[in-house]
Parts: C-alpha cells; structure tokens; sequence
C-alpha cells in the first residue's frame, strides 16, 4: 500500500507540473462562505488535492476538492438554497481553465471543439469520457436542484462537480434522497445549510483508449448542517437537525441509501476509504457552542 500511494503522489506531482495547475495550500477567502465557519472537512490523507473555487458568471458558486489523478471530484461543498427542484436543462457541460493553465481563466468554460481539449485532459475528465459508458451517468454532487438561482444552477454542470454514476442508482435511490434533503431543507432550516457531498473509490475505472480516465465511485455520501432550525418540526424531522447524513452503494443491486448522525458516517468512511483518525466533515461537529448543553443535545 505504502508503495502504491507514493508512487499515485509522484504522478500527482508530474500532473502538476506538466499542466501548470497550482496546489493551493489554503483555501480562497472567497469560497470560505460554502463551508460551516469557513472550514473544509479534515483528515483527508490523499494529498495533493486541487482546491476548486468553482466561479461562475463572475460570482463563487461552491467549492470542490478534486482529483487530477481520477479526473473526478472528492467532495463538492456547498450552501442549499430554497427551491422548487426544477433542472436547468439549457446549459452546456463546462470545464474548468483554472485546473491546466497558470494563466488559466478562474471561470469554468464551456468545452472547446474536440480537438482542443486533448491540451487539458491530462488534468480533469472531458466528455469523451462518458460518452461510451452504458452503465453510467454523469452525477452532480452539488446537484441543481438544490440551487434556486439561474446561473447557480448553470454552475453545477461542469464535469469537476460530476462522478460515474450507476444509472439505476442515480434515477433511483440517490434523487429520491436528493429530493428528500430538498424537501427538509426547505420546510425546517431557518438559516444556511451547509452541505457535503463526495464519494469513496477502491481504484475501479473507466477507461478510454486502454487508459485509466475516470475513477468509479464505490459509495455516494453526503451530509448537511443547518444550526438555525424549526424547533418545533416533528420529531422525526427535528431529530436529524442541527446535522445529519447519508451513503449509498454506486450500484445497480444494494443500492439503498442510508441516513444516519455525521458521526456514524465519519466513522463508516474511516472503514472504507483514506482518511485518517481524526477525519471531521463539520467544524466542531456543527454544534453551535451555545446550545451543546441543550436538552436536543444532551438527550
């Protein structure tokens, strides 16, 4: 394992310099404002990660941590806005400069004939990759649907916030819980949510040209933290605030999606992917320090 690792680092290093893209070490002040007190997850051991302030229409839209390595997204976070699920239909999929050039635009782009795009593909997925893929589909982890504003929306179909996703897993189990988190969100979080949403992979690709170009997510998850909640919901809905999650198998069998406490799903994640001991998805757990010694928390 250890030799496998530190060979996946010395190629990360040989994308990096050969595109250009720059690791930052700290995150941009302006794309704090999608994390819970501004801070991203920890424990995350797989380094380096490219750290994505996804602009759009000359606004931040949300944040990702990506992998130059399997061209897919780590997690995408993100701030849940009010709305009626509606899709934006009339975008076209983007792709993101910043990732392969120094000079690189910071707004994601719509892809170039197909011809151009062999100078960025080294470094991020492109459509051919999906284009003969038969099981899978593209599957947003900051999905439009929990996006209210036009080009909110529009910013979520660039394909660095997209993962295969099992077809009869992503129509199924998945949007029926993406709707389910829309429709909780709406009904009983006052103030902003705050929300996670990435994938484990165990090194499963797909491939194109007899190259590895797309890492095949194992499990979907997600979780949320909205600390400004109706108290007086049902219980049942009141119990899974100020923070709960969720993990899916990315299959056409078994597929159920689990909801459970961040924690359970903190610990489920240390058992099956990279992170270390001290993995933490929200800062302080999403325990706002006034109400730790709550009935709701001490129950």
């Amino acid at each position: 394992m250890s030799v496998y690792r530190t060979e996946r680092k010395l190629l990360y290093l040989l994308i990096v310099v050969m595109t250009g893209a720059e690791v930052l070490d700290n995150i941009s002040q302006e794309c704090k404002q999608f994390l819970y007190m501004g801070t991203m997850p920890r424990g995350l051991e797989e380094q380096p990660l490219k750290k994505i302030c996804q602009y759009y229409s000359g606004k931040p839209r949300f944040f990702t941590l990506y992998d130059t390595f399997s061209h897919t997204p780590v997690y995408s976070a993100y701030t849940f806005k009010r709305s009626d699920g509606s899709k934006k239909v009339d975008v076209p999929w983007m792709y993101e400069p910043q990732l392969s050039l120094v000079s690189g635009s910071r707004e994601m782009e719509q892809f170039p004939s197909v011809n151009i795009h062999k100078s960025f593909e080294d470094s991020q997925a492109v459509l051919d990759d999906y284009s003969d893929t038969v099981i899978f589909e593209r599957g947003q982890l900051n999905p439009d649907e929990h996006q209210a504003d036009p080009d909110d929306k529009a910013a979520t179909y660039t394909l660095t916030n997209v993962v295969p996703r099992v077809r009869e897993f992503n129509i199924g189990p998945w949007k029926i819980h993406e709707h389910t988190i829309r429709k909780r969100l709406n009904n009983y979080c006052r103030g902003t949510a705050y929300v996670v949403t990435g994938v484990t992979t165990s090194g499963q690709s797909i491939r194109r040209h007899n190259i590895n170009r797309l890492g095949i997510p194992t499990y979907l998850w997600s979780a949320y933290c909205c600390v400004d909640f109706d108290h007086n919901a049902p219980y049942s809905e009141r119990s899974k605030f100020p923070a709960f999650a969720a993990h899916g198998l990315n299959d056409r069998e078994n597929n159920r999606v689990q909801e459970m406490t961040v924690q359970q799903l903190e610990d489920f994640l240390k058992r099956v992917t990279y992170v270390s001991s001290s993995f933490q998805i929200f800062y302080d757990n999403c325990v706002p320090r006034n109400t730790v010694n709550s009935p709701l928390h001490s129950a």
